[in-house]
């Protein structure tokens, strides 16, 4: 069985956004940010391996587009042959 790591983001997403709204809702309610503060920490959590994982990607997006272009460039020149 193959992991799918798109369900794994979107399950850590949701999670993050439901903490977060949980969070700023007990802490309207309470009128207290400090005693709610591990519930935001849960969303921040959630969402740095969400962050690292894009940079990684668009990272490995670059590094392809370079190499496409340095394989452009290292080409052997065609030559032109005239027939006359």
């Amino acid at each position: 069985m193959k992991f799918d790591k798109s369900l794994l983001r979107t399950v850590l997403f949701s999670l993050g956004v439901v903490a977060f709204v949980i969070g700023v809702y007990q802490t309207i309610v309470e009128k207290d940010l400090g005693r709610n503060y591990w519930i935001f920490m849960i969303s921040l959590a959630c969402w740095l391996p969400l962050n690292y994982w894009r940079q990684q990607e668009a990272r490995r997006a670059k590094e392809l587009e370079v190499a496409k272009q340095v394989a452009e460039l290292n080409k052997p020149a065609k030559k032109n042959k005239k027939r006359r």
